[in-house]
């Protein structure tokens, strides 16, 4: 079937990709405060001293989103338009990512974002219309090399239908080598809402997530459940270093019910791997991905 067929009228993907190699710079200081909220948020005793490493996947809690206001839209993020392209669709999630550690990056340091649209598909799914945005971040301090490339995937979702079929779940790995039972409550999401300084009613207003866009509860955080999954290995593997990371999103997970975390070291053409997987209280998979160790 040819995937534009049945997609809203609405959705001009020529337009849309207008929107590729749109770019924007911005600047922060990884500031302490956030490593040791953050920290405290996950019952660690990370340091956040100057001159600490921030651990790898704590850099969402900088270069927040400071839109005006004025600007933010029903669901609490802002407006469509600017510099993501105005995709017509009610719902939004992070889907999933790709991130290189090539430097530590250090509490104090000041850094420049560099943040590029690189590209914009339209899908049609067994849920509806779908768009994926893929934003490409590299972190680097002033007139260095790159410390830190992330590819950050996007997707738009149209309103759910009532009474059409939920997607078919997938059972989730069972061979863990080792794993981690999660509990996150409203108080936890409220906190990496706040630290991440993320509007998303989907996190922490129940009455919105419910009867607007009809999920069963507050939804966890996706870049909360990676960086579980990081912990994980950080629990397990104290001495490892990790070079890269991926995740992807395949089911959401709400408050209303506990998850694991899990993982299983394997070697992959001799490089040294982690495979990971967060498990819903049904045991269906909901997020997986993969941590490189360097040799």
């Amino acid at each position: 079937m040819n995937p534009t067929q049945h997609l809203n009228p609405d959705l001009k993907l020529d337009h849309l990709r207008d929107w590729i190699g749109r770019s924007e710079v911005r600047q922060d200081t990884l500031h302490p405060n956030q490593v040791a909220a953050l920290a405290a948020t996950l019952d660690r005793q990370d340091p956040s001293s100057p001159g600490s490493v921030v651990p790898p996947l704590w850099h969402w809690c900088y270069f927040t989103p400071l839109t005006p206001q004025s600007e933010i839209g029903e669901d609490g993020h802002a407006k469509r338009g600017g510099f993501l392209p105005p995709v017509p669709l009610p719902r939004r999630m992070w889907a999933g990512g790709r991130l290189k550690f090539l430097q530590p990056l250090l509490v104090g340091q000041t850094l420049n974002r560099t943040s590029t649209i690189d590209d914009v598909t339209i899908k049609q799914g067994r849920s509806g219309n779908l768009v994926f945005v893929k934003v490409r971040h590299e972190f680097a301090q002033a007139g260095q090399s790159a410390a830190l490339v992330e590819e950050h995937d996007i997707v738009y979702r149209d309103a759910p239908v009532p009474g059409a079929p939920a997607p078919a779940p997938t059972d989730a790995p069972v061979n863990a080598q080792f794993s981690r039972p999660i509990k996150a409550d409203e108080v936890v999401l409220f906190r990496y809402s706040a630290l991440t300084f993320n509007g998303h009613r989907i996190h922490y207003d129940r009455s919105y997530v419910t009867q607007v866009e009809g999920y069963p509860g507050l939804i966890v955080h996706g870049p909360l459940i990676a960086t579980l999954l990081v912990d994980l290995v950080r629990r397990e593997l104290p001495d490892a270093h990790i070079s890269a990371f991926e995740f992807k999103a395949v089911r959401p997970i709400f408050d209303i019910h506990p998850f694991s975390v899990n993982g299983r070291l394997v070697d992959h053409d001799g490089q040294r791997r982690v495979e990971l997987w967060a498990t819903d209280h049904e045991g269906y998979l909901a997020m997986q991905a993969t941590a490189t160790l360097s040799t």
